[in-house]
């Protein structure tokens, strides 16, 4: 028999409010329970409790090491929460931590903790129903409701509840609803943990309302995010974080900041199409004597530290998709951020030290806000859930959902699937079905490459897709 090998234990960390919670969560976990972890924006929840599970008794069971699986929204929050952990144990991502997502995966047979983008975690499902080698899954930011991660809840409690009731489910949030979501885990505890790291002073700071658009053509919103921008640039110490809602608007910011900053002071951009080397100069700590100014899209909105960011200049705005059943397309739409979305983006600002956060609207308007951002399920294309669960051989309407999907919503994905080939006329999936299922793409690409495959064309699909 092979003696187990020993978890690498973290340096020691900074204090965080959620050190106060450790035991609380501890004892759940230890009962075999899951677990709603509601804490603060800065509270530690990314950084802490996936390092505190490493240590815990239940991960090794019947001479089995388990694994944890640690859920990230977004590609660039996945790849830096890997990393910081990583760093904690003094080593490189792909040993105790590893990293799993779309055109990258780094995990070795020492790999404990693996931190997932949304979609990895059906994929793993779709292969083994049981997850037999998991211990946890770690659902973080889960206010963000996308449809994978609904997707992905609702198969691991079919799952736990069929196959594998040692399972621990971990759902984390800042912003989110608790009771709900505790009552689908099975009236699980609720453990919330108050306070942030450090205090945000809010500011608000709304444009003059005489004209949405100035003489030099750009909207009358980006160019007092410029001076704002500038403005605190030259009156206060620290980095500084800007939220815009897409690529676009970055650029017009920064065309507009150009020769208004300060010396020593760096403007990176940060959005989800820029390369990683690029996303990972924006998250890069400044050199001695420098500063950054990043100007991000909703990316930067969890689960991040950018190292020296002190204050926040918040556009309220964010780009969402919007599916229209009437023509079948998604396209996407400009919003107002919810509240939770707003207090997200403020909370960046005190990570590290006390901050300021300057939203750009008047202070009545907060009560205009929704909320919460209306779940994905609600608004989104369902063909791909749909195909999804064709293949696991559930019915939609029996999973465990937070918010089920809309009947139209599925009739109509049915109808597309059965169109591509995908389903058959009782809405069994097909093998062209299994084959698509198993790329990384939604239904029609998919679709769309497999046939350019079969006949020879699969580069140019591949172009156009």
């Amino acid at each position: 028999m092979t003696s187990a090998v020993p978890t690498p234990q973290p340096a020691l960390l900074p204090p965080c409010p959620l050190d106060a919670v450790r035991s609380k969560v501890d004892s759940a976990l230890a009962l075999g329970r899951s677990l709603v972890l509601q804490a603060e924006p800065g509270a530690g929840k990314s950084t802490r409790l996936p390092l505190w599970l490493l240590a815990a008794p239940w991960l090794r069971q019947h001479d089995k090491q388990g694994r944890i699986l640690l859920l990230e929204p977004r590609r660039v929050a996945a790849r830096a929460l890997a990393r910081y952990l990583a760093r904690a144990l003094d080593e490189d991502v792909g040993r105790t931590v590893g990293l799993r997502m779309r055109d990258e995966t780094r995990v070795s047979h020492a790999t404990k903790l693996e931190v997932l983008t949304e979609g990895v975690l059906t994929r793993l499902l779709q292969a083994d129903p049981q997850l037999t080698d998991t211990a946890c899954v770690i659902f973080d930011e889960f206010h963000e409701r996308s449809l994978t991660s609904d997707t992905g809840l609702a198969l691991c409690l079919e799952s736990q509840a069929a196959l594998r009731p040692d399972l621990r489910l971990v759902v984390m949030s800042a912003t989110l609803d608790a009771a709900p979501v505790a009552a689908l885990l099975g009236n699980c505890p609720v453990v919330t943990c108050p306070g942030r790291a450090y205090p945000v002073d809010i500011r608000y700071l709304p444009p003059r309302p005489e004209t949405t658009r100035s003489p030099g053509g750009a909207p009358l919103l980006w160019r007092h995010m410029a001076a704002v921008i500038g403005e605190l640039c030259r009156t206060e110490p620290g980095g500084l974080l800007a939220f815009l809602p897409g690529a676009g608007e970055i650029r017009q910011v920064a065309a507009l900041l150009e020769g208004r900053l300060p010396p020593h002071t760096d403007l990176y951009p940060l959005y989800g199409n820029l390369s990683p080397q690029a996303q990972d100069a924006a998250l890069a700590p400044s050199p001695p004597g420098r500063r950054k100014v990043v100007l991000a899209t909703a990316i930067a909105e969890t689960s991040l530290t950018i190292d020296g960011v002190r204050m926040v200049v918040d556009c309220g705005l964010a780009r969402l998709a919007r599916f229209d059943p009437a023509s079948g397309l998604t396209r996407l739409v400009t919003e107002r951020v919810s509240l939770a979305g707003a207090v997200q983006r403020a909370g960046r600002a005190g990570r590290t030290e006390p901050g300021l956060c300057c939203r750009l609207w008047r202070h009545a308007e907060d009560h205009g806000l929704r909320p919460t951002a209306r779940p994905e399920i609600l608004e989104a294309d369902l063909c791909g859930l749909t195909l999804q669960l064709a293949v696991w051989g559930a019915e939609p309407t029996a999973l465990p959902w937070l918010d089920p999907p809309p009947a139209a919503a599925l009739t109509a994905a049915r109808q597309t699937l059965q169109r591509l080939g995908a389903l058959d006329p009782r809405g069994r999936a097909t093998a062209l079905g299994r084959r698509m299922a198993a790329l990384p793409l939604d239904p029609r690409p998919a679709r769309m490459l497999l046939g350019a495959q079969d006949q020879g064309h699969g580069p140019l699909a591949c172009c156009l897709a």
